[in-house]
């Protein structure tokens, strides 16, 4: 169980983490989300104890970091923002010095190695130098140097920062897959990295948590908390956005396009009765043609947005 108790960080006058509370139990794999500048990277490197915090604990499996360091440690795979390689050296070579420096045993199948090198994907570069690896096969090096040695947490700072799409699909995929193994917390500002390999979202703004939940219960707490619905209408027929915004519940018509002869309108709702019934009872009043009538659903981005604005 990871657990951090009131922690705070600050450079100088800028509070980079404030007050933040939240447990990471065993077998979650918890989206860590947030703006650039947020406080997402200062509070993976506290987790981490490359910083102490300035007031606060983070323990892991209740050892405070701060008093046993090493065993903390030992606990947790780290890969960092923009990880740092030796691009000198052959990807046997790193995974070599990184382990003896780990105490892992290397040689033989089933060796910490082997597994390593096959759950990563990194066989066919194993005897390549790093300097000539594609960022992806970079970032999947970095992501074996962090699981070497078997730990049973994992912090990944940025993982998908800078590659291509396709690059960013296979790491999602090994994160899925390195996630039934390990408690993962995954930092990132990339929505649908979240949405594809997390069950859990903490959002973290101007260093302090916003939200923290699944995907569906902070969908309900942004509708608790004012977010208007939209609903979506396509018919054909006449004054249609005049009469459509009479209706009650109806705040606006937030955008509106014609296209072969249709009228198609998307409209702000308010917390009250859905108009969807009043809204047919008019087609039909009018004789509108009725092609679309929908209620869209709220994204993570809306979520998101809504929540660090």
């Amino acid at each position: 169980m990871i657990t951090l108790d009131n922690v705070s960080k600050s450079f100088g006058r800028t509070v980079a983490v404030d007050d933040v509370s939240f447990t990471v139990d065993r077998g979650e794999v918890v989206g860590f989300l947030g703006p650039n500048g947020a406080g997402k990277s200062t509070t993976m490197r506290l987790i981490t104890n490359f910083l102490e915090p300035d007031a606060g604990a983070v323990l892991i499996d209740g050892v405070d970091v701060r008093e046993d360091p090493v065993a903390a440690r030992r606990r947790i795979g780290y890969l960092p923002e923009n990880n740092p390689l030796y691009d000198d050296m052959l990807v046997a070579e790193y995974l070599r010095f990184v382990g003896e420096l780990r105490g892992v045993e290397m040689d033989g199948p089933g060796s910490a190695l082997d597994d390593t090198v096959q759950a990563t994907g990194i066989a066919e570069v194993f005897y390549r130098p790093i300097g000539e690896l594609s960022k992806g096969y970079k970032q999947r090096l970095g992501l074996a140097a962090a699981i070497l040695h078997r730990p049973d947490f994992l912090i990944l700072d940025e993982p998908t920062e800078g590659l291509d799409p396709n690059q960013r699909q296979e790491i999602r995929r090994l994160i899925r897959e390195v996630g039934k193994e390990h408690t993962v917390i995954l930092s990132t500002h990339v929505l649908p990295e979240v949405e594809e390999t997390c069950r859990r979202i903490i959002v973290i703004h101007e260093g302090k948590i916003v939200a923290d939940g699944s995907t569906e219960d902070l969908m309900v707490q942004a509708r608790d908390t004012g977010a208007k619905r939209t609903i979506v209408v396509e018919v054909r027929g006449e004054g249609v956005a005049a009469e459509v915004v009479k209706l009650p519940n109806v705040e606006e018509v937030t955008d509106e396009s014609e296209s072969e002869g249709r009228t198609r309108l998307t409209l702000a709702v308010g917390t009250g009765p859905d108009p969807r019934p009043e809204i047919f009872r008019l087609a039909k009043a009018k004789d509108w043609v009725l092609w679309e009538l929908h209620e869209e659903t709220a994204s993570l981005q809306d979520l998101f947005s809504q929540l660090t604005r």
